[in-house]
């Protein structure tokens, strides 16, 4: 099968081009190496350095015709996305739709879609499934709405097969701190340097960490799933950033202290997602603790 990953030199997304590649798999990659990396690239995978928005976009698939294409591609910064909505808007928002023209035009059969819980805002409850509103915060989060329309109008007027993963905190090698779930990246690094684990608040604030692995496993569930839906990916677990942080300093057997920093503004008090669909539907459920997929990331 011929797959296209957008963003796969990226943190997920290039993890998810290491599973294709092992799968057999003919794979293209196309990433503006803009927050991907070089050394990320799979050496069998077929790279193509373009941004998602550029025109030439269109030439390029309509010439690989993949039978799938994963769109991981994106601006993931909610802090940038503040300071710069417009780049926000350009990548998440109309990259999207120019690589929508171009799977109709190709023939493509499904888009993968990688969102995030940012969609939800503030939670109304928890855990948030699918059916919570859509009450968005930050310019991030209403790219990422946005993006999700446009495949389901795609999908209404040219059959475009789609499905939609929300995903937690999302944590994982390669990751860089700027991610929803940069806060374990960020621990890593200063563990390492041995600097102080800097908390926003009083720390128990919580999140739903999710292994990269387990996100790539959803991934490749999703080619066999209904089209035209959208799931969580998440462990349906909170973990507040106090134990998180305690949880770093055991497993490298590390005292760095912690110190606490006011609140940010803007920031979510707690999210858990509710994952229930993704069973049913993908027949998925993570496989990694927090715990297991620190150890595996800290080797």
């Amino acid at each position: 099968m011929k797959c296209l990953v957008t963003g796969g030199a990226g943190f997920i997304g290039s993890h998810l081009v290491d599973a294709l590649v092992d799968k057999g798999e003919e794979v293209h990659v196309v990433d503006d190496l803009s927050t991907g990396r070089q050394e990320n690239l799979h050496p069998a995978a077929f790279f193509h350095k373009i941004d998602v928005c550029d025109p030439v976009l269109s030439k390029l698939i309509c010439s690989i015709r993949p039978e799938v294409v994963f769109h991981l591609a994106a601006q993931v910064s909610v802090p940038h996305s503040v300071e710069n909505p417009y780049e926000d808007t350009r990548v998440n928002v109309l990259g999207t739709v120019n690589l929508l023209e171009a799977c109709v035009q190709a023939g493509v059969k499904r888009v993968i879609f990688s969102s995030s819980a940012a969609v939800y805002g503030i939670p109304q409850y928890l855990p948030i499934d699918e059916e919570h509103p859509l009450l968005t915060i930050s310019p991030y989060g209403t790219s990422k709405v946005a993006a999700e329309k446009y495949l389901q109008l795609y999908n209404r007027i040219y059959g475009l097969e789609y499905v939609i993963l929300r995903y937690a905190n999302v944590f994982g090698p390669r990751q860089d701190a700027d991610g929803e779930g940069g806060v374990v990246s960020i621990f890593a690094q200063a563990v390492h340097n041995r600097l102080p684990l800097k908390i926003y608040d009083d720390g128990e604030q919580t999140r739903d960490f999710v292994y990269v692995k387990d996100i790539v496993r959803a991934n490749l569930a999703a080619l066999l799933c209904a089209s035209a839906i959208t799931i969580n990916v998440s462990t349906e677990s909170a973990t507040s950033v106090n134990q998180l942080a305690n949880l770093i300093n055991r497993i490298v057997n590390s005292s760095n202290p912690i110190k606490y920093e006011p609140e940010r503004p803007g920031d979510i008090r707690h999210s858990i997602l509710c994952n229930n669909r993704a069973k049913k539907e993908l027949h998925w459920e993570p496989v990694y603790t927090l715990e297991e997929g620190l150890n595996d990331m800290l080797e």
